[in-house]
């Protein structure tokens, strides 16, 4: 008995949909368990970090490595026991400050070249890029004379002023790709209540963008929390950050190891709690400032 011609096309299309469907499974696993060896090859050398912080210098010391060394809270009695708290605080306070004249800054900025571009707005993202292109290194000498001669050597303000400016192109560059996903027809609806640019900035366009400003200030926050040269040049005793504080414990004679990894954890504690905290809203805000 023959098939008719117009049967066997159903049957070609059926075959191709089942190998798709077989197909599809087994990409999806192979994506996931790429994924999972990235994510397990980035978090090694923390996990690495977290377990040596718990031996002992002679333990932390040996080559090849001892998973099994007896635990120990040595490097953790030595880092509280050296006083962290200033330099803690310090951070604290030059980090928080500076993300927030960041984000009341480069908001307002993000605006103007997003939703009502200015003249020549290439030129004016141009150049914020352009301020990242040189070396921290190359501008500190200019940096330290300016600071020494206005007196304001080893003062929190100064950190507070240079990484605002440090972080405010990323920003800037951040803010303008969520902006413009806003709606006009809301700014026009806002204009027709009558409401002026901060009314309209406050109420109307930072609520919809609220995950692209907190995935914006996770980052600067990040920026300046991890920042070291300058805190490094500029500070010394009164305004020392925490990563200066952590350098201390490097010594050129004797073992270190261990206390260098606890005082690495419990300082890197803060951005991993602000990266939890704000994790849903920093991949939403990514994804939807990177979706045109």
């Amino acid at each position: 008995m023959r098939t008719a011609p117009g049967a066997e096309e159903p049957t070609e299309r059926r075959r191709a949909q089942q190998y798709r469907h077989r197909k599809e499974p087994r990409a999806a696993m192979l994506l996931t368990a790429a994924a999972w060896l990235a994510g397990i090859l980035f978090a090694l050398p923390v996990a690495w970090m977290i377990l040596t912080s718990f031996h002992g210098e002679t333990d932390a010391a040996k080559n090849p490595p001892d998973l099994f060394a007896p635990l120990s809270l040595e490097g953790y009695r030595t880092f509280f026991d050296a006083g962290p708290w200033p330099p803690l605080l310090n951070s604290l306070t030059a980090s928080v400050l500076s993300t927030v004249l960041v984000i009341v800054l480069a908001f307002p900025a993000a605006y103007a070249l997003s939703i009502r571009p200015v003249k020549a707005w290439t030129d004016v993202l141009f150049f914020f890029l352009s301020t990242k292109m040189l070396p921290i290194v190359a501008g500190i000498l200019p940096i330290y004379l300016f600071a020494q001669a206005s007196g304001l050597l080893d003062n929190i303000w100064l950190l507070v002023i240079l990484y605002t400016s440090m972080n405010m192109p990323i920003a800037v560059w951040m803010l303008r790709s969520f902006l413009a996903e806003v709606p006009v027809e809301m700014l026009e609806a806002a204009q027709v209540d009558g409401a002026g640019l901060a009314t309209t900035l406050r109420k109307v366009i930072a609520p919809v963008v609220m995950p692209g400003i907190a995935s914006a200030a996770l980052i600067c926050f990040i920026f300046s929390w991890n920042e070291l040269l300058l805190a490094r040049v500029l500070t010394s005793t009164v305004a020392q950050t925490a990563p200066v504080f952590l350098t201390g414990f490097v010594t050129s004679q004797g073992l270190f190891l261990a206390k260098v990894c606890a005082a690495s954890f419990v300082v890197s504690l803060p951005v991993l709690a602000a990266g939890f905290a704000a994790q849903d809203k920093l991949v939403q805000g990514l994804s939807m400032g990177a979706v045109k």
